[in-house]
């Protein structure tokens, strides 16, 4: 029993945070569905072309559905979720699902080969930069993650195409991925897109880890640490960065929801057929199920990371589980 009352508090904050989570879910779902329904254009217009009769713009809208109320959509578009039915496209008739399996899957494999480098690099050219604050490898980290932050998305997948699959040959470009590719083929395929991502990523993280570990570092334990005669390489290793733990992981989740829900413009650049590419190419053809789905998708990746990330940071400081 008095195991169960210790750990009773902590379950039951991280069984709030999955409830508000849902509830965030199901209030950003009708956000997406009334939202894209406000946008201007009509499937049915661009579906038939300019030659198109009322009458038979009519006609492509009742079939579809479009001649119903709003929020009657609405609730049967949310039926099919909880039954894992995402609708069909109206562009080509298929299971909106089916499509998406694919596409995401390899959204996934390309966030997570860049995660694999990002986060890891990020962590230690981090602690690198704290180690050797103010010296010459911190200026160096700081001014090359500035440079980085600087520059947009599809400026650095443009310059990567241009020098290392023009000019020299050396990647491939489109990343063309399909089933049945080895791993191998696979990695060779994403070279330039992941290259692109951890560019683009790593410099946040860098400089996150490096703010959050030297906020510890000004800590009275740490100049306690400092004035037993510590190494300064040791107090980081073992009493700053522990403690930075909570700060870092936010950082990195948010990173992680990024590479996900962030690609569109990277996987556009390179024509990589994963969501944000699939999501643009039903934007440009108005299909409303496709774009509906990939963003409750993007959405829901993106609440389930900070979820995680929560309670990840509640666990690895004990000082949140007990709010004042």
């Amino acid at each position: 029993m008095i195991g169960f009352s210790i750990r009773h508090p902590l379950l039951l904050m991280i069984l709030k945070r999955v409830i508000l989570s849902f509830g965030l879910l199901v209030m950003l779902s009708l956000i997406i569905f009334c939202g894209i329904e406000l946008l201007p254009g009509d499937f049915a217009s661009t579906y038939l072309g300019q030659s198109a009769t009322p009458q038979a713009i009519m006609n492509i809208r009742t079939e579809l559905g479009l001649d119903r109320p709003l929020l009657g959509r609405y609730f049967s578009w949310l039926g099919g979720l909880l039954h894992g039915d995402l609708g069909m496209s109206w562009a080509n008739r298929n299971s909106v699902s089916e499509q998406i399996a694919f596409r995401l899957g390899n959204s996934l494999f390309l966030a997570l080969c860049a995660a694999v480098i990002a986060v890891p690099l990020a962590v230690t050219l981090g602690l690198i930069a704290v180690r050797y604050r103010d010296r010459f490898p911190d200026k160096l980290i700081n001014i090359a993650s500035l440079a980085a932050i600087s520059l947009p998305e599809f400026f650095v997948g443009y310059l990567l195409i241009l020098y290392f699959a023009v000019q020299f040959g050396i990647a491939t470009f489109p990343a063309t991925v399909y089933e049945g590719m080895s791993l191998s083929e696979r990695l060779t395929a994403v070279a330039l897109p992941v290259a692109t991502l951890v560019m683009v990523v790593l410099a946040h993280m860098i400089r996150m880890t490096r703010a959050a570990i030297l906020s510890v570092m000004s800590s009275a334990y740490i100049e306690t640490a400092e004035l037993k005669g510590l190494s300064s390489l040791r107090i980081i290793a073992r009493h700053a960065a522990p403690n930075a733990v909570s700060p870092i992981i936010t950082v990195v989740a948010l990173n992680m929801a990024y590479l996900i829900v962030g690609v569109v413009v990277v996987e556009v650049v390179f024509v990589y057929p994963g969501m944000g590419q699939y999501m643009v190419d039903a934007v440009t053809v108005r299909d409303m199920p496709v774009v509906q789905a990939c963003g409750l998708i993007f959405a829901a990746i993106y609440i389930f990371l900070n979820l995680v990330a929560d309670i990840l940071s509640i666990l690895a400081n004990p000082r949140l589980r007990y709010p004042r």
